[in-house]
């Protein structure tokens, strides 16, 4: 019976498809079986996902509303986010468009350093502060409260009572060997400090700015890589502060 089967199976004539006439060469190869089996499949499944969005679109709320419908949009076939545009002062797009990212850390660099030489000059104890000190005094009647002196209790001259800092008693005065300024050379000295702290602090607002800059600058150079995804943008920069965009993690071998 085995050597029958064996006999038969070497007779038998393998199944071959008929190949495209040489009358329809033109119309390219002639589509068998498993082509077709393809072919069906993925239009039945097209068919099933337009069967749902229909019947999606049919229950949907007409008066359901999200933002992301208009800051998002389908471009060649692909779902994308719509960029916002970035906040800039004119000094940042005259820095961002005619300067380089290195030229632009050199800047600060230098910036930083005449900050901290500024610092180190200055006291910066008399500086302008919106914090207010509290002092509280206690009294044991009312005729104390009505009769009460800041500068006595505090026991100094009364044209220091309202300085934070540098505020001797009277014992102290006494002691002290006053130089005898005038009150031109007085004015000057006070100019020059109020010019020196306001240098300070347009030095700082300038390392600032810089700063603002060379990160921005970074981000860009960032998004022109091609070899990453397009990030999600969490928030778009401003004049004060720099966009943040968010990439999918990718793990590196």
């Amino acid at each position: 019976m085995s050597s029958w089967k064996k006999a038969a199976k070497t007779g038998q004539k393998t199944h071959r498809e008929r190949h495209q006439p040489e009358s329809r060469q033109h119309l390219g190869l002639l589509e068998k079986k498993k082509d077709y089996v393809l072919r069906a499949t993925d239009y039945n499944e097209k068919q099933a996902i337009l069967k749902t969005l229909r019947k999606r679109a049919l229950n949907k709320n007409p008066d359901e509303f999200y933002f992301h419908m208009i800051n998002s949009k389908i471009k060649n076939g692909i779902h994308r986010e719509k960029g916002k545009k970035d906040e800039h002062t004119p000094d940042q797009i005259k820095l961002m468009e005619t300067q380089d990212i290195k030229y632009i850390a050199y800047k600060k660099n230098i910036e930083r350093k005449k900050v901290e030489k500024l610092q180190s000059e200055l006291h910066m104890i008399d500086a302008v502060n919106d914090t207010k000190n509290k002092h509280i005094f206690y009294a044991d009647d009312d005729e104390e409260i009505d009769s009460f002196d800041l500068a006595k209790r505090l026991d100094t001259h009364p044209a220091l009572v309202n300085r934070r800092t540098n505020r001797p008693r009277l014992s102290d005065l006494e002691k002290m060997k006053l130089p005898d300024i005038d009150e031109a050379t007085m004015a000057k000295i006070e100019q020059k400090k109020h010019m020196a702290y306001s240098e300070l602090r347009k030095r700082i607002e300038r390392e600032s700015e810089l700063t603002i800059v060379q990160q921005k600058l970074e981000m860009e150079r960032a998004l022109k890589d091609k070899t990453r995804q397009k990030p999600r943008i969490i928030r778009p920069g401003t004049i004060t502060a720099p966009p943040i965009y968010k990439w999918k993690f990718e793990r590196k071998r």
